[in-house]
């Protein structure tokens, strides 16, 4: 996993939590002496070790963190990527271009990341349908960011989620 989504989880601990609870997390996730720099790629294994550790230590279960981890992390990755975005999108366009433009260079430029595929399709004016695929299985985070995406342009989402055995999930996604 690319070293940016650290580096986001520790910033998402310290703002939720304070910044013991990630010396607390790391600990109880046995990576107390790990340094995560976000320019590296890191075993997915970490990330799952911390999530667990940090539903554990706040008794909120991971997929409840997940979803707010990438609600959280919704506004720094829309700067991060601000020149890829039309000024012009709104939720919704951003959404249907997100595999197009802003996965195909983080594939391009960090050859180590390996982003969720995302498969949207426009089924009505405000509605689409996402099919989430990767081998990491956390759809609970692109959820988060749909929300978070969402309340960037001051549209409200609902979100339908079907996930299927095998890891991936099919969204339903209504935006107004």
């Amino acid at each position: 996993m690319h070293g940016i989504i650290h580096a986001e989880l520790k910033k998402y601990v310290d703002a939720k939590y304070g910044p013991e609870a990630w010396k607390a997390i790391l600990k109880e996730a046995r990576l107390e002496n790990t340094v995560y720099l976000p320019i590296q790629t890191y075993d997915d294994a970490d990330a799952v070790a911390i999530v667990t550790a940090a539903s554990k230590q706040t008794h909120i279960s991971a997929e409840v963190l997940l979803e707010d981890f990438g609600e959280f992390i919704a506004p720094d990755l829309i700067n991060m990527y601000r020149s890829m975005i039309k000024p012009e999108w709104k939720a919704m366009e951003l959404l249907l271009h997100t595999e197009e433009t802003i996965h195909r260079v983080v594939r391009t430029q960090n050859p180590g990341a390996k982003p969720p595929r995302l498969r949207f399709e426009q089924t009505g004016p405000n509605q689409l349908k996402l099919y989430y695929s990767s081998e990491r299985k956390m759809s609970a985070v692109a959820k988060g960011i749909i929300n978070g995406v969402a309340k960037h342009y001051g549209q409200a989402v609902t979100i339908r989620e079907r996930k299927n055995a095998d890891g991936s999930s099919e969204m339903a996604i209504t935006i107004s």
